[in-house]
């Protein structure tokens, strides 16, 4: 009884974060040169902002990644699928995000089924060094674990011990709002087919935003 209980509990987790469902293995990752010259730096302070993906028929949380504005500004996206020419990642984090990739990323996500709660909290320059550090020896996260690698990242920073290692995405948004992170959310009515705003991703904007930014 305990193994099926075990099992039905598993494809719970499995239907709840069918959004994280997409591992990036070694071979997909951009070269450390291209890593290099997609360094972008940030003029705001020092942060950590929260990304859920929330259903808009069920509630339920679907994906979770983390934008983290350091020494460099990237994107922990674990087991995410953000991915097309001209966006730089390694492993499971993106390179480069300017204020440009940033709406493509949350445009990327928030569409018919689903919206994306973004929650932003300052930080001190050591706690977001120490989150991007991190963030890079990560990868590849399997598929589903998304909140669980991300949440776990976030319990092992000071001042965030506390945090609830939890594969559930909205439990971990839940907890960035009692620790005071602002809000917001992004609703979209374009379809369900994700790829359509990759495909109108245009590198040459990124690369104009990024000199003017």
């Amino acid at each position: 009884m305990k193994t099926v209980m075990r099992l039905c509990v598993a494809l719970l987790v499995m239907a709840s974060l069918s959004a994280c469902a997409v591992r990036n293995p070694p071979e997909t990752n951009s070269p450390d040169a291209e890593v290099a010259r997609a360094r972008y730096v940030h003029s705001g302070p020092p942060s950590l902002t929260l990304y859920t993906m929330i259903s808009n028929s069920a509630g339920s949380g679907a994906h979770t990644s983390l934008m983290i504005n350091g020494s460099e500004r990237v994107a922990f996206d674990p087991a995410g699928s953000f991915r097309a020419e001209g966006i730089t990642a390694k492993n499971d984090v993106v390179y480069g995000m300017t204020p440009y990739l940033v709406d493509q990323y949350t445009r990327y996500h928030a569409r018919e089924t689903y919206h994306v709660v973004v929650q932003t909290i300052p930080v001190s320059a050591q706690v977001a060094e120490m989150a991007l550090m991190k963030s890079k020896t990560l990868g590849p996260v399997q598929e589903a674990k998304c909140a669980y690698t991300t949440s776990a990242l976030i319990a092992s920073l000071p001042g965030f011990e506390d945090a609830p290692t939890s594969y559930y995405p909205v439990k971990l948004s839940e907890y960035f709002a009692e620790k005071g992170a602002s809000y917001d959310r992004l609703y979209e009515n374009d379809s369900d087919d994700k790829s359509k705003v990759l495909e109108a991703f245009v590198p040459e904007y990124e690369l104009a935003n990024k000199r003017t930014n």
